[in-house]
């Protein structure tokens, strides 16, 4: 009962962190076929973890044919996003010099009223914000200062939100929180 009662407390968005890009594109697709859009997925990583796991060649993925709609949003924060990343951008993308952080989706909203003075604990006080408990918050900001991919959606239902889990698992997803 305790349980039921922590979980109506916090958000329930589901989180996971990823270490490399074939395994955050298979959740992202995941997500995707469950009629998740753009709109719905926070995704946030270093941008050392975006030069290394995105490349040009990205437009051939998959979700490369979404790219083209960030194209404009990439290039304003100097460089190719990724497949992932551009895919969600028209959603709003921030990067925060001096702290290498990009972060898309609905929580870049959150870290860019924080400003860029904040940004150092600015991810882990959005996460928080966002209802993830501050050790696991904590947990992603290591995990993205070590170049993983974090990824975020709040499930439209306890039904998703157990899919999502078990495809993120699927998926070698760490650290999975819902």
């Amino acid at each position: 009962m305790a349980d039921s009662t922590t979980r109506e407390k916090r958000s329930r968005m589901v989180t996971g962190m990823f270490r490399d890009r074939d395994s955050a594109e298979n959740a992202y697709r995941s997500l995707n076929e469950r009629g998740y859009t753009n709109d719905d997925v926070n995704l946030m990583m270093s941008d050392e973890a975006r030069k290394k796991h995105f490349s040009d060649d990205d437009a051939k993925t998959d979700l490369g044919n979404k790219a083209l709609e960030g194209a404009g949003v990439g290039a304003g924060i100097g460089g190719t996003l990724g497949a992932i990343v551009a895919g969600i951008a028209a959603v709003g993308t921030l990067a925060i010099p001096g702290v290498g952080l990009i972060a898309a989706g609905p929580i870049a909203a959150a870290l860019a009223g924080l400003g860029a003075g904040a940004a150092t604990g600015g991810l882990i006080g959005a996460l928080v914000g966002a209802g993830i408990p501050e050790e696991r918050a904590k947990v992603y900001d290591r995990g993205i200062k070590e170049g993983g991919i974090v990824m975020g959606v709040t499930p439209r239902s306890d039904e998703d939100a157990a899919y999502i889990e078990q495809e993120w698992k699927r998926h070698r997803g760490e650290e999975i929180y819902r």
